[in-house]
């Protein structure tokens, strides 16, 4: 169930994640509210908002390489540790994370460069408020709703596409040279 739930953003629409997140976080819904009230936090058209939007819709694209990599680790080496005095959280810090790392960070920078292009839940958790929630995106889809903005988005186009080739590059690369430092 757990699973499913992580992976849900990855099979709705995004705009129905968005609409989610404006129940749960919105000012008068139970998450959004408690914020407010002890805290003073409001997240609906905010900076936050499209953060959190992204950040909810590319976690399962980087749950995967994480959980991965994990589940890679030969448990042996765990159970060395642990026969050898280390504790659980000895353990995460000294074994499984450094040989889970080149996972944890293809996934952080495949997440990156996918929150690049998320469009659905964060226009409608977060707006298209220029210079406060429009995203690249966003951009693009404003300046296409303008006569005459064909270039405009074209040349944010070509920065998108930039973007993440770059990351998608710079995921590989990296993973390769953890893998070859760890020996895997």
């Amino acid at each position: 169930m757990i699973d499913s739930i992580a992976h849900l953003p990855l099979v709705l629409p995004p705009v129905v994640v968005g609409w989610l997140l404006l129940l749960l976080f919105g000012t008068r819904g139970p998450i959004g509210s408690w914020l407010l009230a002890w805290f003073g936090i409001r997240l609906v058209f905010t900076t936050g908002a499209a953060t959190l939007a992204c950040g909810v819709m590319v976690f399962p694209l980087m749950l995967r390489p994480i959980r991965l990599s994990i589940e890679g680790i030969d448990r042996g080496l765990d159970d060395t540790a642990r026969t050898l005095g280390a504790g659980p959280l000895d353990r995460l810090f000294t074994v499984v994370l450094p040989l889970a790392a080149p996972g944890i960070l293809v996934g952080a920078i495949t997440g990156f460069a996918a929150a690049l292009g998320e469009f659905g839940a964060v226009i409608t958790f977060a707006g298209s408020i220029p210079g406060v929630t429009q995203t690249l995106p966003l951009a693009i889809y404003s300046a296409l709703q303008v006569p005459g903005g064909e270039a405009v988005a074209a040349r944010l186009s070509l920065v998108a596409v930039a973007l993440a080739v770059a990351g998608l590059i710079g995921a590989e690369r990296l993973g390769r040279r953890m893998r070859a430092a760890i020996g895997r």
